[in-house]
């Protein structure tokens, strides 16, 4: 069952919005290795702002994706891509539907 999550706001720097969009496409295959991340989307809110919304089943599950390769790739490029530091909130799941096969 997923309890908790994390809400990342990324805002791109100007002229860096495709290169943010390409970073978080190609960041599914490092998501994809982590067994403890079973939801993860990167999205699109406007034009320069983008966003990473994840799931876990615990705490642990969502810290060990914050020290995860998708983490520490993120960071590594956060200035080059971003705006400002990217805005990390993590939340609680009050509920979830998922008719997804």
């Amino acid at each position: 069952m997923v309890k908790c999550g994390l809400f990342v706001r990324l805002e791109a720097k100007p002229g860096k919005e495709q290169a943010v969009a390409d970073f978080l496409a190609a960041g599914l295959e490092l998501t994809n290795r982590e067994a403890g991340t079973p939801i993860w989307f990167a999205i699109k809110l406007s034009p320069t702002t983008f966003g990473v919304f994840d799931a876990f089943a615990n705490e642990a599950n969502r810290q060990a994706h914050l020290n995860g390769d998708m983490a520490k790739a993120l960071m590594s490029r956060a200035s080059e891509l971003l705006a400002n530091a990217p805005s990390v909130e993590p939340i609680d799941v009050l509920a979830m539907k998922n008719e997804l096969p």
